[in-house]
């Protein structure tokens, strides 16, 4: 498992836990059924497996509120669970990457339970903050004291300043790399430290968890220390050992600052995820992307869905577009994650019953909850889940696995060949002109054409056709030149 930069050109596939694959019948998804369809992702053509919080926790905020790192949530298994779905990826050539949430803890983790206040953010009185999903960042205890909470109120931050919580994760570091993992998505890597005085923002309405502005509670130098630190504890590892940001900051040069060489390895893409079908718009982000990883000798990533967002096949309004869009991104050099069911087309769920719904998000705005997103994968024409924790859309047959396997037109069969393919060219990219509303650049021996406007495009491009989001004449295609 020791290929030198692996990470640099890999493709990740994140599995949302709780709605992969059901192994145990409950409908909640768990680390059984990931074990059991990791020759499913291996056959797909993915790197690395990144796993979402199974860890123990009162689900508050589906696992992202942590009570003890070190064991794993009885709904999703056990730890000798998540030991042998470690081992079995390493068997069939995949690595595996866990989240870990150093932000906050669970409000029912023994430091919070046992009133250990110091390693919290406690203050007599609150400032203006606001929590990312809505209403004041501060709760009141009995004694009349305030804790911080930037998410929701049973997640509580943490005081970084506080030596023994540094010592915590340095030692959650390693008992998951002792059992073998590859890595580290780091939750909030660009939260855990705040300014000493907590200064009031002055406009608590415009709290976001990612934006240009500049912010108090984000992006603080000293998370950098951090970082430097854990990457110290991954280099001491054999196997190339990874930490991966999820990280927002007001300028490209501050992102820059999370991959430096003794820093994380990768910090998450969002300005690609978040921007608009417009081919100037793309190019100016892809462009920025590259300059700005390759100015600390970092690779980019790219990203069009995850946990979080709305599934892009929705957003972008079309699956011919979401094909487009996903033969781009694997065309771009750099590393590529892919969500789960993405590969399938599948589409937000956006009439879920309202008691269905269960996101802590939507207390900022109804229409904010994540619900719609991690509806469970359909693995069989009838769906391959018994009383899912999430309805899946009866209309979801046609788009499972078992149907769309074998079927060459199929969104599934189009991430096949396209993830074959990319293992076949390599390069740095070369932009070249093209028609207005139109992508063309080159890697290699390898041209990437796109057409993201509503009208045939003749791109006069001689070659090999490898592969086309669609059929001959439609938005998109790449060929070989010769």
């Amino acid at each position: 498992m020791a290929e030198r930069d692996w990470w640099r050109d890999a493709v990740i596939y994140q599995v949302y836990v709780r709605s992969f694959a059901d192994g145990n019948g409950d409908g909640i998804g768990d680390l059984i059924g990931a074990r059991e369809r990791l020759p499913y992702l291996k056959d797909l053509g993915v790197d690395a497996v990144w796993l979402t919080p199974f860890f123990a926790s009162p689900m508050a905020d589906f696992g992202y509120d942590v009570a003890d790192y070190r064991d794993v949530d009885p709904i999703f298994g056990q730890l000798s669970d998540a030991k042998a779905l470690i081992d079995e990826a390493h068997g069939l050539g995949l690595r595996v990457i866990v989240d870990v949430v150093p932000n906050h803890t669970s409000d029912q983790h023994p430091w919070f339970l046992e009133n250990k206040r110091d390693r919290y953010i406690f203050r007599d009185e609150p400032n203006d903050w606001e929590s990312i999903f809505g209403g004041s960042a501060w709760t009141q205890v009995e004694d009349g004291q305030w804790y911080l909470h930037l998410f929701a109120k049973e997640q509580p931050d943490l005081n970084w300043e506080h030596p023994a919580v540094r010592e915590e994760f340095d030692a959650i570091l390693r008992f998951w790399l002792d059992l073998g993992v590859d890595g580290f998505r780091i939750d909030v890597a660009h939260g855990m430290v705040k300014p000493r005085d907590l200064p009031d923002i002055g406009h608590p309405d415009q709290v976001r968890m990612i934006g240009t502005e500049v912010v108090p509670y984000f992006d603080q130098d000293g998370v950098h220390d951090i970082h430097r630190h854990w990457r110290k504890i991954l280099d001491s590892y054999p196997g190339e050992r990874i930490g991966v940001a999820e990280a927002w900051a007001p300028t490209p040069e501050r992102l820059a600052r999370y991959v430096r060489p003794d820093e994380l390895h990768q910090a998450f893409n969002f300005h690609f995820l978040s921007a608009p079908w417009d081919a100037a718009k793309l190019k100016s982000v892809i462009t920025e992307s590259l300059a700005t990883a390759e100015s600390v000798g970092a690779p980019s990533t790219w990203v069009l869905s995850n946990h979080d967002v709305r599934r892009h096949v929705t957003r972008y309004g079309s699956l011919d577009r979401a094909r487009a869009a996903t033969l781009l991104m694997l065309a771009l050099p750099g590393s590529a994650y892919l969500y789960n069911g993405e590969e399938l087309g599948l589409p937000e769920v956006l009439d879920l019953p309202e008691e269905v719904k269960q996101d802590p998000q939507r207390l900022r705005d109804p229409d904010s909850g994540r619900d719609g997103c991690r509806v469970p994968l359909p693995w069989t024409r009838d769906l391959g889940w018994r009383d899912p924790w999430l309805p899946i859309p009866a209309s979801w047959d046609g788009l499972s696995v078992e149907a769309q396997i074998g079927d060459e037109t199929s969104t599934l069969e189009l991430y096949r060949r396209a993830l074959k393919i990319r293992r076949t060219f390599d390069g740095p990219l070369e932009w070249h002109d093209s028609p207005e509303g139109t992508l063309v650049f080159r890697r290699g021996d390898l041209v990437c054409t796109v057409n993201l406007t509503d009208r045939p495009i003749d791109f006069g491009v001689d070659g090999e056709l490898l592969i086309s989001s669609g059929p001959l004449g439609a938005a998109w295609w790449s060929g070989k030149v010769a």
